[in-house]
């Protein structure tokens, strides 16, 4: 097993490709800029302050409405009586389907139960029991014990937000909300040197302008919304994958995208972000059934209901395709109103909004698009290609989540490895700004319209289900919409009108391109990715990462190179081989 972040060599200057935007008009200096306000990014952002680092958090929308608040299920870790590390590290192995990095998930595993207490110092506060005062721990699926904890029955992210939110602004940390951020700024040797980002019409800067530190911190989320259907916000839009593969930074592992089974159906034309039914409602013992109230888990894996997502996905998909219907249900009523109102009340509530009461009544589900498994490639510090470049939370591939993503370790993944980050820079001597190299743009911007054309591209031919056929269909439509805005620059000297929308939309073909690219190279069946003319899992030929960059000399070059073996990360591969064109 190598050591990650051993063999991780640093990138030149980047790629020279950026977003069409206006020059900065304003600047802020710092020490760290940390680009999210999830639970990774306020962790981070906290611990470099208390550090004595000047720290600024750039975030797109409000410093409470990123993804970790819509986490509802819990934080896992192993706090319970009888619970170990070694147990919880076993249950991660398993679901990663063979790609975990041992190493990052043992890391995981066992800093993780203080990093929880970390956590509630700062002034989380988790459900506990009545009777003893313990936290209450529930179970999820993939989990042997019951080691997820929660709050407010079903809020646990909301909870933490809160947490995390109040103590950055004790703290007086300089935060700049609704900030989409655009693009990396490096010096003449590749080094980081900040961000460049967009405020969008609110707070004390407006437009384009720049934060300038040596250590960029991603924590910006995920790219959910390339599916037509998805549980993620509207702004995770693949941002901080996109920026960092345009700074020269690999990517690993994009092809596992993790749909989440229990998503609450709304009808086969429903788009953008739906409401998610927990996973510990299953866990609570609520059953997956068809139209004709029968268990089709039951048989198909050990733990039902309860098995790893990858697998409980497919068999909702299945059992649809056998009978041509569009959703499953999931039955709870059993729990009575009661436990709904105390245990669920997020969900009951939701539910209700749309016109269904699971206390008399099944849920319909479908699984729609959830989490990215991989990211950024990073080492065990957090630390990029990029010197100076960090990531951590979902935008991250740290080796932890392998093929599929145990439930409820996101949170705890978010945690540790920021804390880490954090540690890293605490550790280096300060440095100043270096300046920031201009690099004029050279990618052509999507008009804002294409959005929904890449998400209707991606849900029929790189959802759940998934063929050579399909994914040759979707490269060539991804292809075929970067062709004609790269065709109207270079022929005509046009390009969309630089704003939000824009900036998004060419974000979302980026990882989206990424993304198929390496779909496609995989012709095997594994975690949550599920070829249908390659359905057994290959560990002879891909019991390997795939690592992809952007070519910094050919036009529209995906670089896709398949690493020697399963360790993670692997040894740095040269730009100039086995590039693939897309």
């Amino acid at each position: 097993m190598s050591t990650p972040g051993r063999d991780i060599q640093s990138g030149g200057a980047g790629t020279g490709i950026r977003l069409h935007a206006p020059a900065p008009g304003w600047s802020v200096d710092a020490d760290v800029v940390v680009v999210g306000s999830g639970v990774a990014g306020l962790t981070a952002a906290l611990r470099c302050a208390a550090a004595g680092r000047r720290t600024v958090v750039v975030t797109k929308a409000r410093l409470d409405d990123g993804s970790t608040r819509w986490a509802q299920g819990g934080i896992a870790a192993a706090l319970g009586e009888g619970d170990t590390p070694e147990q919880h590290l076993e249950d991660t192995l398993v679901a990663g389907a063979g790609l975990c990095d041992e190493e990052a998930v043992r890391l995981l595993v066992t800093e993780g139960p203080d990093a929880v207490r970390r956590l509630m110092a700062t002034g989380a506060v988790f459900d506990t029991s009545a009777e003893t005062g313990e936290i209450e721990l529930t179970r999820e699926g993939g989990h042997h014990r019951r080691r997820i904890a929660h709050a407010g029955g079903d809020a646990t992210g909301a909870e933490i937000s809160r947490a995390l939110v109040e103590a950055v602004q004790a703290a007086g940390i300089e935060t700049v909300e609704n900030a989409l951020v655009l693009d990396l700024l490096q010096d003449a040797q590749g080094r980081t040197a900040g961000v460049t980002l967009h405020v969008m019409g609110e707070g004390q800067h407006d437009g384009v302008g720049a934060v300038h530190a040596p250590s960029v911190i991603l924590a910006t989320g995920g790219m959910g919304q390339v599916f037509s259907a998805t549980t993620n916000p509207s702004v995770s839009t693949g941002d901080g994958v996109a920026l960092a593969l345009r700074a020269g930074a690999e990517v690993s592992d994009l092809e596992f995208v993790q749909f989440h089974p229990t998503v609450l159906f709304l009808g086969p034309d429903a788009e953008g972000q739906q409401p998610l039914v927990s996973e510990a409602v299953r866990g609570e013992g609520a059953y997956l059934v068809d139209a004709d109230g029968v268990r089709f888990m039951v048989g198909q894996h050990e733990l039902a209901e309860l098995a790893p997502r990858d697998i409980v996905a497919k068999g909702i998909t299945r059992r649809m395709q056998e009978q041509g219907a569009r959703h499953m249900f999931l039955d709870a009523r059993h729990f009575g109103a009661e436990m709904w109102e105390q245990r669920f009340p997020t969900i009951l509530a939701a539910c209700r909004a749309h016109g269904i009461d699971p206390v008399t009544e099944p849920i319909p589900v479908a699984p729609a698009a959830h989490y990215a498994s991989g990211g950024v490639r990073t080492d065990l510090h957090g630390r990029t290609t990029v010197p100076g470049l960090y990531a951590c939370g979902e935008v991250a591939c740290t080796g932890v989540h392998g093929a599929n993503r145990l439930a409820s370790n996101s949170l705890l993944e978010g945690l540790v490895f920021a804390e880490r980050i954090a540690d890293d820079i605490a550790a280096q001597a300060r440095t100043g700004n270096g300046p920031g190299v201009p690099v004029p743009a050279t990618g052509p911007l999507q008009p804002a319209e294409a959005r929904y054309e890449i998400q209707r591209i991606m849900t029929d031919g790189a959802g759940v289900l998934r063929s050579a056929e399909s994914l040759r269909t979707a490269a060539e439509s991804l292809e075929g919409l970067y062709a004609t805005a790269l065709n109207n620059l270079e022929a005509h000297g046009k390009t969309a009108e630089p704003g939000v929308d824009t900036w998004e939309a060419t974000n979302l073909l980026c990882v989206a391109r990424v993304l198929v690219a390496a779909a496609q190279r995989r012709v095997e069946t594994r975690g949550c990715h599920w070829r249908e003319d390659h359905p057994d899992r290959d560990d002879a030929a891909w019991r390997r990462h795939l690592v992809v960059r952007l070519s910094a000399t050919e036009k529209r070059a995906l670089v896709v190179v398949p690493t020697d073996s399963a360790d993670f990360p692997s040894v740095h591969v040269p730009l100039s081989t086995q590039s693939l064109e897309q």
